[in-house]
């Protein structure tokens, strides 16, 4: 086999996509390759791509890291030591209460400037936010060759509109704020996973781009041999979104929806059959879970055999996933999957005892740094 066909055949492996290959022999011919599903241009492309990958994947970062943040970053050097190096950072205060925050990297050798910088993000308050703001500006009056901002997950994206004048729409805030980050040649790649409101990606401009990635990769891996054979969403929103990354699966779809009923409204299935099913019910995020109680409600009234829930981010404020777990007032599903894309929320989560299972994004943001978009 000649050079060039191994490096075809090498390339194709690359990117996982290798088809049935027939060669034959003719006599006192040359030898020939047959792809059996590909044209020359398909083949073409994908040799291309696959050489762009790799440069990509050569690619390497120092990492600094909000402060909840840390353990990820941590993990990204520890697991990809020849890709990642972190620089720990102290997010100290002033007795005024000021930021006195002091990033490595920069003393006795700078290992910042001319290099690519992954900052990792956690807008978990307001006041790390600010602080946060100040280390990437400081990160791009660096002279570093770009900045990359992975924030798992947006705080503001459900405060994306105004009903009554005077309310703040946070969102565009957020937005502008990135946007006006200083420029070191390129805009800053902002990454955040499952984003309430898509439409959110439009608010940045200038010096920002969002790069919109999804956990239901995770998901889809976790669930392999599981049983599960239906995927339920609590709404019709949920459906659109996510509903197509599961063609490649065979599994049933159950939408549910909220239908007036007299006075109040309730949840009901409005399409799909949920029973003799194992299901897991998909939403981007959770916060008290009252829609989600609901959803898992009807479909174990519908004859489900285990219900399921997994929500990207797990907001659950003043601790209400304490209702889901063992012995709680919406005790309702076998498992509870969420990421750990709020860190300060799935740290205190009983991962030992009870429903709940956290999924790790580290290697996801690897593969989405290289690869930006996947289903």
């Amino acid at each position: 086999m000649n050079l060039v066909l191994l490096s075809i055949l090498l390339s194709l492996l690359l990117i996982g996509d290798v088809q049935c290959f027939t060669f034959r022999a003719i006599r006192g011919q040359r030898r020939h390759i047959t792809l059996s599903a590909s044209s020359s241009v398909d083949i073409q492309k994908k040799i291309a791509y696959a050489s762009h990958l790799k440069k990509r994947k050569d690619m390497k970062y120092q990492i600094i890291a909000a402060e909840a943040a840390s353990p990820l970053a941590r993990r990204l050097a520890d697991e990809y030591p020849e890709r990642f190096t972190y620089h720990d950072t102290s997010w100290g205060k002033f007795p005024d209460g000021t930021d006195n925050i002091v990033m490595e990297g920069f003393s006795p050798l700078n290992m910042i400037s001319g290099e690519h910088v992954l900052f990792l993000a956690s807008f978990h308050n307001n006041d790390v936010t600010l602080s946060q703001f100040q280390v990437m500006i400081v990160l791009l009056q660096s002279f570093i060759e770009s900045l990359t901002v992975v924030l798992p997950y947006s705080p503001v994206g459900t405060m994306e509109r105004v009903t009554t004048e005077g309310t703040v729409a946070t969102a565009a805030s957020y937005a502008h704020l990135f946007s006006s980050l200083p420029n070191c040649g390129k805009p800053t790649r902002l990454m955040v996973y499952d984003l309430h409101t898509l439409q959110n990606r439009f608010y940045l401009h200038g010096n920002a781009v969002a790069s919109l990635q999804t956990t239901i990769p995770l998901l889809k891996d976790r669930i392999k041999g599981t049983g599960i054979d239906c995927v339920a969403f609590p709404d019709d929103g949920a459906a659109k979104r996510f509903g197509e990354l599961f063609n490649d699966m065979d599994v049933e779809i159950v939408i549910c929806g909220k239908v007036r009923d007299g006075e109040k409204r309730s949840v009901k299935i409005q399409e799909g059959v949920a029973a003799g099913k194992n299901i897991v019910i998909v939403d981007d995020l959770v916060q008290t879970g009252g829609t989600l109680y609901e959803c898992g409600k009807v479909l174990k009234s519908a004859g489900a055999l285990s219900v399921n829930a997994f929500c990207a981010h797990g907001v659950f404020p003043n601790s209400s996933w304490a209702r889901f777990n063992r012995g709680g007032d919406r005790e309702c599903f076998d498992k509870f999957w969420v990421t750990n894309s709020i860190p300060t929320v799935t740290g205190k989560l009983p991962v030992e005892e009870g429903i709940f299972e956290v999924l790790d994004l580290t290697e996801a943001i690897v593969t989405d740094l290289d690869e930006y978009s996947r289903a």
